[in-house]
Formats: C-alpha cells, sequence, structure tokens
C-alpha cells in the first residue's frame, strides 16, 4: 500500500499535469499559474509531505486548526486565510498568515488595516466578490465593487492584490465558466494582478478563463 507521501505525489503530479495542459489551450504560460494547497481537516504530516514536493503556497480557513500547523513547518511558506474572517479574529489572522484571501466587507478591511498599522507592515489581501449571487455565499456584490474598492483604496496598510470567488458546486464544470469569465473580467477592469478561482472539481476551466490561482485541496489529498 503506498504511503500517504507516496499518495500526496501521485496526486500533485497528476494537478500539475492538468493545470499544464489547461495552460496549453488557453495559450498561457504554466508559471503564470500558483496552486494554493488546502490544508484545512489536514494533518501537519500531510501538509509537509506537500512542502517537501515543493509547495509553498497554503489555505486555511481556521486560526486553531492552522496555527500548530504554522509553527511546526518552514518560515517560506505562504499562508493564506481563505475562509470568512471574523473582526475580531483580525490580530490573530495578522499576526499568523502572510495574504487574507476573503475580504468581504469594509468593516473587516478596516480592521485589518489597523492591525497593519499597529505592525507597522501592510497586510496583504484579496477582494472576494460574489460573483454567482447566491445567497449562501460571502463576498461583494459584483455592482458594488467599484465603490467598495474605492474605500479600500484610502486605508493605508492594506496591499489589495486582487479578487477571489467561489463559484457554485455543480456536476459540469463547463457550467461555471461564465462565473470565472465574470471575476476575470473585473480584475481587469480594476487593474487588479490576482485572479483567485478555481478549486478540485473546476480548477482547468478556472484556468482557462485566467485564473493566477487556484485551491486545491480534495484532489491533492483523495
Amino acid at each position: 500500500m503506498a504511503s500517504v507521501s507516496d499518495r500526496i505525489a501521485a496526486n500533485l503530479q497528476v494537478i500539475h499535469s492538468r493545470m499544464a495542459a489547461a495552460c496549453r489551450r488557453a495559450g498561457r504560460n504554466p508559471g503564470a499559474v500558483t496552486l494554493v494547497a488546502v490544508t484545512k481537516g489536514q494533518t501537519t504530516e500531510e501538509a509537509r509531505a506537500l512542502y517537501a514536493l515543493g509547495v509553498r503556497d497554503f489555505g486555511e480557513n481556521r486560526v486553531a486548526d492552522a496555527e500548530p500547523k504554522i509553527a511546526a513547518l518552514p518560515g517560506d511558506i505562504r499562508w493564506h486565510m481563505i475562509g470568512s474572517v471574523q473582526r475580531r479574529k483580525a490580530p490573530e489572522i495578522v499576526r499568523l498568515f502572510q495574504r487574507v484571501d476573503s475580504v468581504d466587507r469594509l468593516e473587516l478591511a478596516e480592521a485589518l488595516n489597523k492591525r497593519g498599522e499597529e505592525y507597522g507592515a501592510p497586510v496583504h489581501v484579496l477582494v472576494e466578490v460574489n460573483v454567482s449571487g447566491e445567497e449562501t455565499k460571502h463576498g461583494v456584490e459584483p455592482a458594488a465593487l467599484g465603490s467598495f474598492l474605492k474605500a479600500t483604496s484610502a486605508l493605508k496598510f492594506l496591499q489589495l492584490e486582487g479578487l477571489m470567488t467561489m463559484a457554485p458546486l455543480v456536476d459540469d464544470p463547463e457550467c461555471v465558466r461564465p462565473v470565472f469569465q465574470r471575476l476575470r473580467e473585473l480584475a481587469r477592469v480594476h487593474a487588479l494582478p490576482a485572479v483567485s478561482m478555481g478549486m478540485s472539481g473546476d480548477f482547468e476551466v478556472a484556468i482557462e478563463e485566467g485564473a493566477t490561482e487556484i485551491r486545491v485541496g480534495t484532489a491533492l489529498f483523495q
């Protein structure tokens, strides 16, 4: 029976091959797409196996689960907070994570900015956009994005790098292609370089539509 490390290595190889193929179809450089390994719910040992395979971007959605992994693993990992963030958690988030990928409201942006000012360093963030319009999804509405970005531009210790969205969970990833197209267009209009979209079931379509980052968990650890 294959070890956990061997299984993860095989899965990662398949994902990298699929990423490269999607980039070829879109005429893109495979180096332009970053894999964010979603390690929420996984052990420190599993995360360490990914690190040994060269992965340096990791996504977590809970401070309590992430903190022991962050403490145990090397310091050159870029930890992404990908879950919904409570404003009161801002001090811990800024202390532990290199980027917050799920800023979805102004009060959170202001709280992160305040902590950045206290630390004397900018807080790197993505704005989460609810492109699909699902009530169960967090995020700024596309129509309100311009005013939201204008408001956050006044926050001197907030470094806005791009946009993120979560597409609906569907059997056919082609069904969510318009969601990815819309986020890419919003990023273009607002001159934002990072476009984080696509997960285990639809990342190839996301790459074809311009994702610069994909968030993959299930396909790495299944």
